[in-house]
């Protein structure tokens, strides 16, 4: 077994296939093209917050992440039809190819994150959502709330109200009102899985695109990079004196880098991860794992990770 001191060594920033074209690269997953139809996902150790991806990788998170985004894709089938062909690998998704919906859709439960920082601000409205006087951070909402953002290919997201994406002919009315319906049925499913072991999911986004002209369910799904869980056994009492809520998911390093005074702005660049913080950002992930799938995460070492994705990627295609 390799120990997490080796394994911050041989973490994985990014793939590279000589016999295949050059992936794309987004913020966490490297995506190459196998034919026309069919793609293959490679979760990398890559980490990002505020849009910007981090110098330094976080051992085994991209399997933490795939195979936590698998099992949800299992679990909430029966709503949507998901992009996933076969998980061949931990790191690996073997998936159809679908053309994206420029948007994502953000669903949020509790006044908190961007929300609260909006809030905080003097705002009182987000994404065309009226919010209420009087909310404290982390306060549930009445009934969760749909605020979109327009997916960038650089840089940040932007958000947009559901009102914008019809005016600007983003999306038809039509699948817009049916892209919503299952985000929050989607949302529902999560918030019972999540409440089962113990947990609060506070936000998620969801992505779609288009196979065949069917609404599909991509990227990832309820997993620590695109949700916020807290712990549901202490939400009240923290709540009610104050207190940050104790939570799984990446809310802790965006305020590890602000309290850096990095906020993803204009001419800010990002501070260096120390080995240490990569180690507790690896045991987060790993008890998210172990509360979600109901066992110990054990690593797949991967020290010559490009040669043993080019012999599996060979076999699709």
């Amino acid at each position: 077994m390799i120990t997490i001191d080796e394994a911050l060594e041989h973490s994985i920033r990014e793939t590279y296939i000589p016999d295949l074209p050059e992936p794309y690269r987004g913020k966490v997953r490297d995506v190459y093209n196998l034919s026309d139809n069919k793609i293959a996902i490679i979760a990398t150790d890559r980490i990002s917050a505020f849009d910007h991806i981090l110098k330094q990788p976080i051992p085994y998170k991209g399997q933490i992440l795939n195979l936590i985004a698998a099992f949800f894709f299992e679990k909430v089938s029966d709503i949507i039809e998901t992009h996933i062909i076969e998980v061949p690998h931990p790191n690996v998704t073997i998936a159809r190819k679908c053309t994206p919906l420029p948007i994502e859709v953000v669903i949020r439960g509790y006044l908190t994150g961007h929300a609260w920082r909006t809030y905080k601000s003097g705002k009182r409205e987000l994404c065309g959502v009226n919010l209420p006087e009087g909310m404290v951070e982390n306060q549930k909402f009445n009934q969760p709330i749909l605020t979109p953002a327009t997916k960038a290919i650089e840089g940040h997201d932007e958000d947009i109200s559901e009102l914008d994406i019809l005016r600007n002919n983003i999306v038809d009315e039509i699948t817009w009102n049916n892209i919503r319906n299952k985000a929050f049925a989607l949302f529902k499913r999560g918030t019972q899985i999540a409440l089962e072991r113990g947990l609060l999911l506070v936000d998620t986004k969801y992505e779609f695109g288009f196979y065949n002209d069917q609404l599909i369910l991509i990227d990832e799904v309820h997993t620590p990079d695109s949700s916020r869980y807290f712990y549901a056994d202490e939400y009240e009492e923290r709540l009610r004196e104050g207190n940050q809520q104790k939570q799984l998911s990446k809310e802790f390093i965006r305020q590890w880098l602000i309290d850096l005074n990095f906020q993803g702005l204009e001419g800010q660049t990002p501070p260096a991860l120390p080995d240490s913080f990569r180690k507790q950002i690896y045991e987060r992930y790993t008890e998210l794992y172990k509360i979600i799938m109901g066992v110990p995460f054990q690593p797949t070492i991967t020290k010559d990770f490009d040669a043993e994705l080019q012999k599996l990627l060979k076999s699709y295609m």
